[in-house]
């Protein structure tokens, strides 16, 4: 279960193009939404009805929020009609399971949108929600010179044994990596602390308009003249120095003129962080890591949270660790430090200040399995398949394997 030496690994870089990453949600029923394919409401496993439509999206560089808004938009009803199971990424061509209330599905498989095509839909008296897919299968080509590639991926491979190391992946902390500040900071209170890491911090700011608006913010601290040169794309921040200089430094209220969404994924980071930390320690002592938790695995072979116990259960199963929030129980030595170290409480996660931030806490297996992986070489590429489980990220398992980055020689 552990990787293998950073320095032996092979350094190839992905999503290049759309095309390198290709992500198909498996459904609760355990069905793979293949591209360009089609199922029906008996397939997947929902009920007749009229008052939803199903679909199957299929999408190409568009993040799954501001597609389904845009297929909204296209059908006369606004954001809160939509429903789906899980956020794809951008840079990939991706498919998923999504609904929409009272919408003919003629008028979804007629809409015509630039990188958007709806596979297929039908009516249900079901919608879809957060948490309705079972996971993800994986399509992912690795391009770099790098001699031996395969043969370290399979020696790699081979000692992993099914499951490897389920840690948040980067893309939980932020383009900037500055989320879990930002939610230590909202947790403690602390807004306009919070407000201002969001706002100025360039540490890892890679867009030099963006940059420059910062640094001169943090300098000249004028909200109103920030409007006039922050750039558009940061429309988040564009809201929040609109409602600064209309309303003063009511921070608290500045960061509620962003979605809720938006505001908990920093939240997120910070459960996310200490997972991490405490995933660490596990993977470290190896053949020492004791679960206290176990889950079952569900007739696909990933982890099924709804059959958790203390005692080891017979047949396939997984260890669980806890994703800390204020209904955490019996935590750990190592979360209560990782929480001392940011100077939070479970108590600091039902925000009291903000209880729209309330985070109760979840469970995540420590070492999540992967199944049907194969990797092939194609040259001057790697070829990855495999599955995960929802939530897992694609990024982590290829990790154990390569150096993801540009490709090199050797």
């Amino acid at each position: 279960m552990l990787s293998i030496n950073k320095n032996i690994k092979p350094k190839l870089e992905i999503k290049r193009d759309p095309e390198d990453f290709v992500v198909k949600e498996i459904t609760k029923s355990f069905k793979v939404l293949e591209l360009d394919s089609s199922f029906n409401s008996e397939e997947l496993g929902y009920p007749e009805g009229d008052r939803y439509a199903i679909f199957g999206l299929q999408k190409r560089n568009w993040n799954t929020a501001q597609a389904l808004s845009e297929i909204a938009r296209s059908c006369g009803k606004g954001k809160k009609s939509i429903g789906y199971a899980g956020t794809k990424d951008r840079q990939a061509v991706s498919t998923q399971l999504c609904s929409i209330t009272y919408v003919e599905p003629e008028k979804l498989t007629s809409i015509s949108i630039p990188g958007i095509k709806i596979n297929f839909a039908f009516p249900s008296s079901s919608c879809i929600r957060l948490g309705d897919l079972e996971g993800n299968s994986f399509d992912i080509r690795a391009v770099g010179y790098s001699a031996g590639a395969l043969e370290k991926i399979t020696e790699a491979e081979s000692g992993l044994d099914g499951v490897f190391p389920n840690y948040y992946g980067p893309q939980r902390f932020g383009s900037r990596r500055n989320n879990v500040d930002i939610g230590i900071a909202l947790l403690k209170g602390d807004f306009k602390e919070a407000a201002m890491r969001f706002l100025t911090d360039t540490s890892n700011e890679t867009s030099p308009e963006a940059r420059e608006a910062r640094e001169k913010l943090a300098s000249e601290m004028d909200f109103a003249k920030a409007l006039q040169y922050f750039p558009k794309h940061l429309k988040y921040e564009r809201k929040m120095l609109s409602y600064l200089s209309s309303y003063g430094p009511n921070y608290r209220a500045a960061f509620r003129t962003m979605p809720r969404q938006i505001l908990m994924m920093f939240v997120h980071s910070v459960e996310s962080e200490i997972f991490n930390k405490s995933l660490e320690i596990a993977v470290k002592s190896a053949g020492d890591y004791k679960p206290s938790l176990w889950c079952k695995a569900d007739g696909y072979g990933f982890p099924d949270y709804s059959k958790t116990s203390k005692e080891k259960p017979s047949g396939p199963c997984f260890g669980v660790m806890q994703v800390i929030g204020y209904e955490t129980e019996d935590i750990s030595e190592e979360e209560k430090k990782a929480l001392d170290n940011y100077g939070l409480s479970l108590d600091s996660f039902r925000s009291k200040q903000m209880p729209e931030l309330r985070a109760k806490g979840s469970l995540r297996a420590a070492f999540a399995p992967y199944k049907y992986f194969s990797a092939e070489d194609s040259g001057n590429s790697i070829r990855f398949k495999f599955s995960l489980p929802s939530g897992s990220y694609a990024t982590v398992l290829l990790s154990e394997f390569i150096s993801i980055g540009k490709g090199e020689k050797e």
